[in-house]
């Protein structure tokens, strides 16, 4: 695809990944995959408009000032994709077949009609694998600290679908440990009564949206939740900080109702 000059040429020489208060001395880290729409210079534009390319299709709006503001309140640290996943989808295992999708929704994706074995390796190589580090680095370091350590991936979803609408504000979605997103799922409705909290939707880790969640989480032992919010909810500065800081309040919640601190404390020593 053709280049492109000026501030996007700038914005291409971009990290990966960034990663925000790394030292956050809280229980919680925060993910987010899909955080940025940015496609480095060599993509051009992917063969996409303008107006495609600041669509749901390319990033997740709206979920990178919420895990920003959750990263403040929460003191936790934040790691952050800094590419659009239309270039490579941080939230997918490397075999999956929409890693670098050639269809999002009803759109076709020109730019990566023929990506070569060597485009994906170098794609998976620049992009994915700094991102996942990143957060392994995190996580890791807490642990051998003896940190509690909770994993949290911030998302948002589209307000349509394929023509159909979506009713719930905000969903969750658990890998195969249930406690943690089933604390929060109680603490959320606790804090809001009659919200339309939608349980592994608008996806299920059925459908292979659980990667970074199961990877860094479940699967290292730790408890661990996907959060989903409607982006129409989130585009604001006041939507922004409601769910923000009701999710701020939440969150510790949850942790308190299975165990909270003391739990890690007690596998930590073996008891």
């Amino acid at each position: 695809m053709a280049g492109v000059s000026g501030a996007n040429a700038a914005a291409s020489v971009r990290r990966a990944v960034d990663v925000h208060n790394e030292a956050g001395a809280g229980p919680f880290v925060l993910a987010c995959d899909h955080a940025s729409n940015r496609i480095p210079e060599r993509y051009g534009t992917l063969g996409l408009t303008a107006a495609d390319r600041v669509r749901h299709i390319a990033w997740d709006p709206g979920a990178l000032p919420v895990a920003l503001r959750l990263c403040e309140v929460l003191d936790a640290p934040l790691v952050a994709s800094t590419v659009s996943r239309l270039v490579i989808d941080c939230n997918r295992d490397h075999g999956a077949p929409d890693l670098i999708p050639v269809i999002s929704e009803r759109t076709s994706i020109p730019g990566n009609a023929e990506v070569t074995a060597e485009d994906r390796a170098r794609r998976i190589a620049e992009f994915h694998t700094p991102f996942h580090a990143a957060l392994d680095g995190v996580i890791s370091r807490r642990l051998a600290a003896g940190q509690p350590t909770v994993l949290v991936t911030v998302h948002s979803f589209t307000p349509v679908y394929k023509d159909v609408w979506r009713p719930w504000p905000i969903g969750l979605i658990h890998g195969h440990d249930i406690r943690m997103t089933r604390a929060l799922a109680d603490a959320l409705v606790a804090d809001a009564p009659g919200l339309n909290l939608g349980w592994n939707e608008p996806y299920s880790a059925l459908e292979g949206v659980t990667y970074t969640l199961e990877h860094h989480g479940n699967a290292r032992g730790l408890d661990a939740a996907m959060i989903e919010i409607r982006h129409d909810e989130i585009l604001e500065p006041d939507g922004i900080a409601l769910w923000a800081d009701r999710l701020a309040r939440c969150l510790p919640i949850a942790l308190g109702a299975i165990g909270g601190a003391a739990r890690y404390e007690a596998t930590s020593t073996g008891a």
